[in-house]
């Protein structure tokens, strides 16, 4: 029953906001489209349909807002106006009540709140659809006490997902078999691209883990802080961190009466998110200006804080590969070589003439370069070339389509803090020292590094391998002494050439080297 009040709900709001005219008219079924008209008849649908669809979802509440926001990164489905609009959804949720998450917090740790925390401040400073963060100030065993967050689960979140996941399944379900987009949409797909993110973010204890990696990996860069977790108040529906206090980046005009740069502010956010891509290949995928904020602290000031780690990207050496040598392709418009990556890549169905996506390709892309290099969005490019891969059925990977939506982010924060920001400019030398690393000498002592265990146990047993090979060979009646001769001058001449070749590769390794450091492009 509660299912069906839901559902009902659910339909009135659709009917409310004209979402039935824009799915149905979409179906194949003629009916489904008279049906369409007929209930649109005495409603204003003058808003743009992308705005109808956001104000839907936040009327439906913070599951659907979180999957408004999840559809928002799927540029390579959804079309460009209900993706832009959809990207414009905020957690703006109100808080639940402070004595819930007290016992919650009492519940996680078996103990009462006074007896972990000296102080402990009722009224949220931050509120979303998954959770809520209360400053406080934890008891330490030596005596001193240390100012905090303590991020609390909403709760009974679990039902509630759940309810609505099975909702949106069924939806999912008819409107793939019932709409001539349905396949093409994937929307049972994106359901459980969704279902994956809810279920990861509602284990506080993976987001403490997508912390502490980040922070071991900015480390050495000092630009951005990190929360430190503090493990021993960690669990899955409470985690307890270092508090972190800032200014948020969208408040421009605080920042600039601070005294800091804004321009290097903004290039310091695109170095933090490059460096994070093409270094470590583990990115924070949510930097909105909501999860962005500026240390005005003398020992700190001017570093980003990052906030928020739900929700994290990981490359493998492939993907950045192809992310380097799209980029570099387009930029020297060799379209051959970017239709060339898609290909190899495996994610073109077998059959595909490389000389049709190429054309594809250049019709996209080539427009861009009647602008400034400083006006070019990498985003939009990345976006370019999903959309025109998707004619010919390439299936894209998460992780990059991920990628793209936060790349979007930041560009549009770092244009927005410092409009002649040069995102080339800032991404080229990411690029470049990402492909040295690929063809130079220190990823060939890497891979060496890597295989030396198999070399130390094999090095050994060569002498016996060789030892025994002679004897058998010697043995041998039926071999003649000009045959073994022969064969010696063979070997000699084998390893002569494998020590010339070595020789050879490794002066142009280092040719090579040289030559990338003097200029790539």
């Amino acid at each position: 029953m509660r299912r069906m009040l839901r559902g009902s709900f659910i339909v009135l709001i659709a009917l409310r906001y004209g979402l039935d005219e824009l799915v149905l008219t979409s179906f194949q079924k003629p009916w489904l489209r008279i049906f369409a008209r007929v209930v649109s008849v005495g409603r204003n649908l003058d808003a743009p349909r992308g705005q109808r669809l956001r104000e839907a979802l936040e009327r439906l509440g913070p599951i659907f807002v979180k999957f408004g926001q999840v559809l928002s990164t799927r540029r390579d489905l959804m079309p460009a106006d209900i993706a832009d609009e959809l990207a414009k959804l905020q957690d703006r949720v109100p808080p639940f009540d402070s004595a819930i998450a007290i016992a919650t917090i009492e519940r996680a740790f078996r103990r009462p709140v006074d007896q972990i925390f000296s102080s402990f401040e009722r009224e949220p400073v931050a509120s979303a659809s998954i959770a809520q963060v209360h400053f406080a100030t934890l008891r330490m065993r030596d005596g001193h006490d240390r100012p905090v967050a303590v991020k609390v689960l909403r709760p009974n979140m679990l039902p509630v997902i759940e309810k609505d996941l099975g909702l949106l399944r069924m939806m999912a379900t008819w409107v793939e078999r019932l709409s001539s987009d349905g396949k093409r949409l994937k929307p049972r797909e994106v359901v459980a691209e969704f279902d994956k993110y809810l279920h990861d973010e509602l284990d506080l204890v993976r987001e403490a883990a997508n912390a502490a990696q980040l922070r071991r990996n900015m480390q050495r860069l000092d630009l951005v802080l990190i929360p430190e977790m503090i493990w021993d108040y960690c669990m899955p529906d409470v985690i307890v961190m270092q508090r972190m206090e800032g200014v948020p980046i969208s408040q421009t005009e605080r920042l600039r009466a601070a005294g800091l740069d804004i321009a290097k502010l903004a290039r310091n956010g695109v170095t933090i998110f490059f460096t994070q891509v093409f270094r470590d290949g583990f990115f924070h995928a949510d930097m909105h200006p909501g999860n962005l904020q500026v240390s005005l602290d003398p020992a700190t000031r001017g570093r980003y804080i990052l906030l928020d780690f739900g929700i994290v990207g990981t490359l493998t050496e492939f993907d950045k590969e192809y992310l380097a040598q799209n980029f570099t392709a387009f930029f020297r418009r060799d379209y051959k070589r970017v239709a060339e990556l898609h290909i190899e890549s495996g994610w073109v169905p077998a059959g595909t003439r490389v000389d049709e996506l190429e054309s594809a390709i250049r019709s996209v892309c080539e427009p861009y370069f009647d602008r400034p290099l400083k006006e070019i969005s990498l985003g939009m490019v990345l976006m370019r070339l999903f959309q025109t891969s998707r004619r010919f059925q390439v299936e894209i990977q998460p992780q990059l389509v991920l990628l793209q939506k936060t790349l979007l982010n930041i560009e549009g924060l770092g244009r927005q803090l410092d409009p002649e920001l040069d995102l080339w400019l800032t991404a080229k030398p990411f690029l470049e020292q990402w492909m040295r690393d690929q063809i130079g000498p220190k990823k060939l002592i890497e891979q060496f590094k890597g295989q030396a265990p198999r070399y130390a146990k094999l090095l050994p047993e060569l002498p016996r391998l060789l030892h025994d090979y002679l004897l058998r060979q010697a043995k041998d009646p039926r071999r003649e002494l000009v045959e073994l001769l022969a064969e010696q001058r063979r070997t000699n001449r084998l390893l002569q050439g494998l020590i010339y070749g070595g020789i050879g590769f490794a002066l142009g390794l280092i040719t090579m080297q040289i030559v990338l450091r003097v200029r790539l492009f």
